[in-house]
């Protein structure tokens, strides 16, 4: 185990397994030379307790949506350490686009995409987990979960 899941594990946290896509046309992640362009990943882990459906601003308050967040960048981690094999390959974060299900009057989406950012920035540290990030507001999302984040890392 290498210092980013040692980091992990001392806050608590673990990785879910790493996510099957239904059909074999995509995939997690696909890397091009030193970057790993992931996929879109909601918030699924059987080991947290954590909303996979709801709407920010009809049936979820903000720090639900973050906690949603928070466990998309661990399934990110999952997928990114299927692909590279140790966490501690991964040299940086670039960048983040988190989607939020929401209503039209939700203004909220960058705090609720805060939970992913601030568990990359607490992982990294701030050269390396500071990233460029964007954080829209959807009218749905697949299987109406509240969150999508996909992102570039660099190996």
């Amino acid at each position: 185990m290498g210092a980013i899941e040692d980091k992990l594990k001392v806050m608590g946290l673990t990785l879910p397994p790493p996510r099957t896509f239904p059909s074999p046309n995509r995939r997690g992640c696909v890397r091009v030379g030193n970057i790993i362009f992931v996929s879109g990943h909601g918030a699924h882990h059987p080991g947290m307790k954590c909303r996979e459906a709801g709407k920010l601003g009809a049936d979820m308050t903000v720090e639900e949506g973050k906690l949603a967040a928070r466990v998309a960048a661990l399934t990110i981690l999952s997928t990114l350490k299927a692909e590279v094999g140790d966490l501690d390959q991964i040299r940086r974060v670039i960048r983040l686009f988190g989607m939020v299900n929401c209503t039209p009057d939700f203004p909220d989406m960058p705090a609720v995409i805060d939970g992913a950012s601030d568990l990359f920035y607490e992982l990294f540290g701030p050269e390396y987990g500071c990233h460029a990030r964007s954080a829209v507001g959807q009218v749905n999302l697949p299987r109406g979960q509240p969150i999508e984040i996909n992102g570039e890392f660099e190996v």
